[in-house]
């Protein structure tokens, strides 16, 4: 029976306290997976993430973690990567020159050059295609960043949204219920809110939020 329920994946490299708390705004209950069976049976799912990629697909593998978020992606239930939780999906980092997770075609690189790296604060993001996501989020709405890799994405359909910063790179993916984006939503202010409650939308349909 469905609970209403988003799990938040703890694997020591994201902010999950920020993540959790603006999740129970918009409306759901919070829970907090740090193993398989806990991946497994969630109802729907969030993989915040700062720091390392290395590090990150490190602290999933010594959690056991990789395979059972696998497979809850590959099973089509709601899924919600933010930053590095993005990038964690894509086939190989540059960071670290390892694979990821694998789940969308495409690899992590690293900002140009000629740029101020980390990419860190309020940028706007390009709508490129119609997505429950940005459903009264008006086009060009800013959202905060933290990163010095991005996403490159090989599969152009999956493309939602774009950020431009040294050169443009995709800043939101989507493929069914699996959603992602590189900025940080519980930073973002009421549009990230926005982007959280249209998340819940897309997994539960519509809850309460808070007033």
């Amino acid at each position: 029976m469905r609970s209403n329920t988003v799990s938040i994946i703890d694997y020591d490299s994201g902010n999950l306290r920020s993540v959790s708390r603006a999740l129970e705004y918009v409306g759901v209950k919070v829970a907090f997976a740090s193993k398989p069976d806990m991946v497994r049976d969630a109802d729907a799912i969030v993989l915040p993430g700062v720091g390392s990629g290395k590090a990150a697909m490190q602290a999933l593998a010594r959690r056991g973690l990789i395979e059972p978020i696998r497979e809850y992606i590959d099973s089509g239930k709601p899924f919600l990567g933010i930053c590095l939780g993005m990038q964690l999906l894509l086939e190989r980092t540059e960071e670290g020159n390892l694979p990821c997770l694998g789940a969308i075609s495409g690899e992590v690189r690293k900002l140009p050059d000629d740029v101020k790296v980390p990419h860190m604060g309020w940028n706007q993001v390009i709508i490129d295609k119609d997505h429950l996501l940005f459903q009264d989020i008006p086009q060009r709405s800013y959202f905060y960043f933290v990163h010095s890799y991005y996403p490159k994405v090989f599969s152009p359909d999956l493309v939602v949204g774009t950020t431009d910063y040294g050169l443009s790179f995709c800043s939101v993916i989507a493929r069914g219920k699996l959603i992602a984006t590189q900025f940080h939503p519980e930073k973002s202010g009421s549009l990230g809110l926005l982007i959280y409650r249209n998340f819940i939308r897309l997994a539960f349909g519509e809850v309460e939020a808070k007033t």
